[in-house]
């Protein structure tokens, strides 16, 4: 059983989580809560894998770590989208009243069907985006917030500099919502998009098997987050690891496991609001 564990954690919890949120469409819950329900409850999940299932007994966050990242993930991930789609939507309102679904989007298709066709779009575009902040300097300060931990785990999956987090939201939100894509269609993205993320950053003991060739996956995601810039240039898709594979840069060495993660500067600062300082040094 102990071999078999760590090659059902993802798919199980993932399931889970799918059908959570479908439940609570259809008891009537509002969208908001069937997406952050169930992420909610996968978050805490992997933090008690996290204690009794570890990848590396190394990566054991501090006090510190967890204060920093809780920040980030309140204040980054959640309130900031928040007020930013807000913004958006009431903008739109103001633009046009009587304005009508976009035809480019498929508005007849199964909410299942756009959902994964939001997942291969906004992955296309923040595919590119992530390989920029890798080869532009400008574009790299704001990502290096993102890769400074020297450890992963459940919670740094939403360490990043909120001016990179505000290009994410140009690419994942502003375009659907301008398209009148429904909410339950954006909600359905952002659940996959958080649960793998989550995973992905995870301390947990997983193993993906071809899955590996299907999602961006915590085995293939750790590379990326190699201290070597040579290393981690490799797996930059987020919810799938589709473009990775067509554009030629997936990576997992089945010899070995990544070690030494983090970025080239050993000093680089560690806190909420020094990090929001550092790319601006």
């Amino acid at each position: 059983m102990s071999k078999t564990l760590p090659y059902l954690w993802y798919p199980v919890t993932l399931a889970l989580a799918v059908l959570g949120f479908t439940l609570l469409l259809e008891s009537g819950a509002p969208v908001a809560l069937a997406a952050y329900l169930p992420v909610f409850l996968v978050g805490v999940a992997i933090l008690v894998l996290e204690r009794f299932f570890p990848e590396n007994l190394q990566w054991r966050p501090r006090a510190a770590d967890v204060r920093a990242d809780a920040a980030f993930l309140t204040l980054i991930q959640v309130a900031l989208p928040r007020v930013l789609t807000l913004v958006i939507v009431l903008m739109i309102s103001t633009w046009s009243h009587d304005r009508v679904p976009s035809p480019l989007w498929p508005q007849a298709w199964p909410l299942a069907a756009q959902i994964l066709a939001m997942v291969l779009i906004v992955d296309f575009f923040r595919y590119w985006l992530h390989r920029a902040c890798h080869h532009f300097q400008i574009l790299w300060r704001l990502h290096e917030v993102h890769h400074s931990p020297e450890l992963l785990y459940v919670l740094n999956v939403g360490r990043f500099h909120p001016l990179e987090k505000l290009l994410h939201f140009t690419i994942d939100a502003v375009p659907f919502l301008l398209m009148g894509v429904a909410p339950q269609v954006i909600a359905g993205y952002f659940l996959l998009y958080s649960v793998n993320g989550f995973f992905q950053h995870s301390n947990v003991k997983l193993r993906y098997a071809v899955l590996n060739y299907v999602v961006g996956s915590a085995e293939t995601h750790r590379w990326h987050h190699a201290r070597d810039p040579k290393t981690a240039s490799c797996n930059f898709s987020n919810t799938t690891i589709v473009w990775d594979l067509v554009f030629g840069t997936w990576f997992l060495p089945g010899d070995r496991m990544v070690e030494d993660i983090g970025v080239m500067d050993r000093n680089y600062p560690r806190g909420f609001l020094a990090q929001m300082r550092a790319p601006f040094r």
